[in-house]
């Protein structure tokens, strides 16, 4: 079985009918995270990144207008297989496209070392975003 992960970026009303169900069943379904919270409204202005393993959509994230990365969601059974990096690794080309000199996210506390080895660095304190601890991160894309 060929572990082939590619990723598709576009906007919501291409990618939301299969980045919804992803982001749903781990923010929601498995955080707790109250369905107002995660249906924020701002996926309409955000572009949009699905992972796909063998033409299996396992992960989804989006890259808000402001250059924000969010909504990194990788289906369970995929997790530690690479996925998360491709898709942050997708949004941040994408930003840097676009010609922002930074990128950035907030980042559930257990995940800063998966975003510190992409080349993200927190700062400011932590908060509490839909109950969860969070901290800020921020990647330079300017050399």
């Amino acid at each position: 079985m060929s572990d082939a992960i590619t990723i598709h970026q576009g906007d919501w009303e291409e990618l939301g009918d299969t980045a919804g169900p992803i982001r749903h069943r781990v923010f929601v379904v498995e955080q707790k995270v109250p369905e107002e919270e995660e249906w924020d409204g701002r996926d309409a202005i955000s572009l949009h990144f699905v992972a796909y393993r063998d033409e299996v959509a396992v992960g989804a994230a989006r890259l808000l207008p402001d250059a924000h990365i969010g909504r990194v969601a990788v289906l369970a059974e995929a997790r530690g297989q690479g996925v998360g990096q491709r898709l942050v690794a997708a949004a941040v080309e994408a930003a840097r496209t676009q010609g922002h000199p930074s990128v950035e996210l907030s980042a559930q506390l257990h995940a800063l070392p998966f975003y510190e080895q992409l080349g993200f660095e927190a700062y400011g304190d932590d908060f509490l975003d839909a109950g969860i601890p969070h901290r800020n991160m921020r990647l330079s894309l300017v050399d």
